[in-house]
């Protein structure tokens, strides 16, 4: 599986509009076949700042995600809301799903 995490600084006033503008191409990404998982968080301690957290089933499937028409797209119209370039972390787990967080385990 690859698995990106990816901090997005937007621009002061379109920070509580960047659900909105990123819904298409969010939605088209979710509906893409090989996408697991394309998730936004707003970061609570600096409001300006969202994080993406995505996977796709592998490489195939990334490659789909950065050649799509959406991802097309999303390169033109979505700089302009942004402070500066997204940051990434970028790579391929030996897993294709989460894993449970032991030390935190609830019990019944």
């Amino acid at each position: 599986m690859i698995f990106i995490t990816a901090k997005f600084r937007i621009k002061p006033e379109y920070a509580d509009q960047w659900p909105e503008i990123s819904r298409a191409f969010t939605e088209a990404t979710r509906a893409e076949p090989g996408c697991k998982w394309f998730d936004w968080s707003r970061n609570i301690e600096s409001p300006t700042e969202y994080v993406l957290v995505e996977a796709f089933q592998d490489g195939d499937a990334g490659a789909a995600h950065v050649q799509s028409d959406h991802f097309r797209a999303a390169r033109q119209t979505l700089p302009k809301y942004l402070a500066e370039t997204p940051r990434i972390v970028n790579t391929v787990l030996e897993q294709d799903d989460w894993s449970e967080l032991g030390e935190l385990a609830v019990s019944d």
